[in-house]
């Protein structure tokens, strides 16, 4: 037999998801878009610039879920560039070209904040 008890109550559970209903979180993560937008834009190599300047964001809701999404719009022959750029890709004669990790270590801090301040909301008395 399991038994599970509780102290207390869930009022500042149901104020957290209140607040995730209400538009001021939308409002904070278009804000984490961005930042996070800039961020990936001043860390993405830079020979054209075209992949610099080709990130953009999205937030999707559904019934149980918002994302944040982080998109690079430069494609060339079907190949994504900002995605070659971060894991490496073959060339035409055969060797290879290592990637470089920028997207991660760009875009952490901004996940962090939206946890941090996610956790700050939760546990605000």
């Amino acid at each position: 037999m399991i038994t599970l008890s509780a102290q207390g109550d869930w009022s500042r559970t149901f104020k957290f998801f209140e607040f995730v209903e209400t538009h001021k979180f939308l409002k904070a993560l278009d804000q984490y878009g961005k930042r996070g937008v800039d961020a990936l834009s001043s860390a993405t190599p830079i020979e054209s610039g075209e992949t610099a300047s080709g990130w953009s964001y999205e937030i999707h809701r559904s019934k149980n879920r918002i994302t944040l999404d982080f998109m690079n719009d430069n494609v060339v022959d079907g190949c994504q560039i900002a995605i070659i750029l971060q894991y490496g890709h073959a060339t035409r004669n055969g060797s290879w070209v290592e990637g470089r990790d920028y997207i991660n270590p760009a875009i952490q801090p901004i996940f962090d904040d939206i946890a941090n301040t996610a956790w700050k909301e939760l546990t605000r008395r």
